[in-house]
C-alpha cells in the first residue's frame, strides 16, 4: 500500500454540519476501500488564490492515508460527482514527504532555536 494525501476544497456556502458530513462521506469511502487514515487536518475557511465558480473562499480539508492504488480513482470519481467539492488534489507521497509530514506532526518545526546567552557570547 502506498501513502497518499488529498486536499479537498468545499464550497463556502455549506454549514458546519454539512461540511463535516461531506468529509465523513469521503472518510467512509476510504475506510470501505481498505485505506488506513494516518492524519486528518481541517484548515477551515481560507481565501482562494483565484475565484472558482464566482467564490473567493472555500473550506479546506487534508487527509493523509495509506491505500491501494485502485482506490484513488474511485475516490476521485466521488469527488467529481459531489457538487459540494470545488477542487481536490490527491498525491502519492515519497519517503521524503512521509518523513517531512511525520516531523511536522511531531512539532519539530515549531521549536525556536535558542539564542546564545549573553554570558556565552562574552566568553
Amino acid at each position: 500500500m502506498q501513502q497518499y494525501e488529498t486536499v479537498i476544497i468545499l464550497t463556502p456556502l455549506l454549514s458546519e454540519d454539512v461540511s463535516k458530513e461531506a468529509i465523513a462521506k469521503f472518510r467512509d469511502i476510504l475506510k470501505e476501500g481498505g485505506a488506513e487514515i494516518v492524519h486528518e487536518d481541517n484548515w477551515g475557511l481560507k481565501k482562494l488564490a483565484y475565484p472558482i465558480e464566482k467564490k473567493t473562499t472555500g473550506f479546506y480539508h487534508l487527509i493523509e492515508f495509506k491505500a491501494p492504488g485502485e482506490l484513488i480513482s474511485k475516490l476521485e470519481i466521488e469527488y467529481k460527482r459531489d457538487e459540494r467539492v470545488m477542487r481536490f488534489l490527491t498525491v502519492r507521497l515519497d519517503k521524503h514527504a512521509i518523513a517531512y509530514n511525520e516531523k511536522k506532526r511531531s512539532g519539530a518545526f515549531n521549536k525556536k532555536a535558542e539564542a546564545p546567552k549573553a554570558a556565552e557570547v562574552a566568553e
